[in-house]
């Protein structure tokens, strides 16, 4: 059925947005798309359940890293960075979002670990954000900011990879463009994503903010041990970090990069074998939650996968659209961005869109640069703001370590307003102008 994308959807956001759990909401949006497209509730369940496959590898990588990041934790050298920062950019509040925004961004293109420094970075900080009152939606959205923005504009690591998939779906439906032609189509809408950066620190999160206070149980996280002056573990530690940023750069896997660290924290002792129970139930505790969302997202996607949802509603949408340049380049970004709202992830809605949207763009007149915007924009669509993404989860993860941060209202609805909105806007002028 062409609108169980829609409604689906919907379910999912409004139950998220009423703190329903973000994972029993994406499991009724899973079962509303299967019921309306005629699969018993039963199959429904099936499709879900063998869908969840899918995001297997990503899931068990979060629960590892969760582990590392609590060792780094223990081993006491974030506290030298948190006493470094507090004495270089006391009272800098905007200074010390955009440097945050700058670190993230380099986690894309120029050490390509994702999310993979958030749970390693940011928990340590909260203390100082909090004495800084500082608003951590604003730290969510640079956060979300150097997840997304770089690898939709730069062709470097993660981007490479993005703009690689746009250029074999495309390629696959009939139009060959080169990777540097596909760049130079997203550089416009990318600039979106700038612009939102800018009001989201310099006016929306401006001003100071309490954060929430709870009891002391609510939190996972140790404080870290409190250290003074640089020694020997921190040396060990740093290579545990180092190795951990090099497999995974050189291997692509998140698995071996944070089972090496892990097992170099061991060895060396920077972590007593006595306290080995603790860091990894501590790291299932921080990052369980995420791996488990990514588990249940990956069966929503095949459930509108098998039941043809997405082709149906992109078949439905053309029919009322006519031959109106302006309005088919925003009826298939709309469509992009409730698909990846739903999905949860540009890499894999993609190849589903390009399908759909090439032929509709070559029918209606659309230049190659023009139908290459509009499917790297509506695969990035979404993706900020989506309560499945690792682009909200990662940052919810660090975030929310002492239990003080909200994943849907303090991530999730300040990115998806101030990265979407412009993100769409500038992608719609973009397919218009080339």
């Amino acid at each position: 059925m062409a609108w169980a994308v829609v409604v689906s959807v919907l379910v999912m956001t409004i139950l998220s947005l009423l703190r329903i759990n973000v994972i029993i909401a994406i499991i009724a949006a899973g079962l509303t798309a299967g019921l309306m497209n005629g699969e018993s509730l039963k199959s429904s369940v099936e499709i879900l359940v063998n869908g969840m496959g899918g995001q297997a590898s990503v899931a068990l990588s979060y629960v590892l890293l969760g582990a590392f990041a609590v060792a780094i934790s223990y081993s006491g050298i974030t506290s030298l960075l948190v006493n470094y920062l507090l004495r270089a950019l006391k009272s800098r509040r905007t200074m010390i979002v955009f440097v945050i925004a700058f670190v993230a961004s380099l986690s894309q293109n120029v050490i390509p670990v994702h999310i993979a420094f958030i749970p390693i970075l940011i928990p340590p900080l909260l203390k100082l954000f909090d004495e800084m009152k500082l608003d951590r939606r604003a730290v969510a959205a640079a956060l979300t900011f150097g997840l997304k923005a770089p690898y939709v504009m730069i062709p470097v690591g993660f981007g490479f990879l993005f703009h690689e998939t746009i250029q074999e779906a495309m390629d696959a439906n009939g139009i060959s463009l080169g990777i540097g032609t596909i760049a130079q189509s997203l550089i416009i809408p990318g600039s979106g994503m700038i612009v939102g950066l800018f009001i989201a620190v310099l006016i929306t999160y401006r001003r100071k903010r309490e954060a929430p206070v709870l009891a002391e149980a609510d939190s996972v996280v140790e404080e870290p041990v409190k250290s003074q002056s640089f020694q020997t573990k921190h040396v060990w530690t740093i290579l545990a970090i180092l190795v951990t940023l090099f497999i995974q750069a050189f291997w692509q896997n998140l698995i071996l990069a944070a089972l090496a660290g892990i097992i170099i924290m061991f060895i060396f002792r920077v972590v007593p074998f006595t306290k080995g129970d603790k860091v990894v139930n501590d790291g299932i505790g921080m990052m369980g939650f995420i791996a488990f969302v990514m588990l249940v997202a990956s069966g929503y996607a095949n459930v509108l996968t098998q039941t043809e949802s997405v082709s149906a509603l992109v078949e439905i949408s053309s029919d009322y659209i006519g031959d109106n340049q302006a309005m088919i380049a925003f009826i298939l970004l709309l469509v992009g961005l409730v698909v990846t709202m739903g999905i949860g992830s540009s890499f894999a809605t993609v190849p589903i869109l390009a399908a759909l949207f090439v032929p509709i763009c070559v029918s209606a007149g659309f230049s190659p640069m023009a139908t290459a915007a509009l499917i790297g924009t509506a695969g990035a669509l979404g993706d900020a703001g989506s309560p499945a993404s690792d682009s909200t989860l990662g940052p919810t993860s660090g975030l929310n370590a002492d239990g003080r941060h909200n994943h849907i209202w303090d991530t999730c609805v300040p990115t998806f307003l101030h990265y979407n909105i412009p993100l769409f806007i500038f992608g719609w002028a973009t397919a218009l102008i080339l």
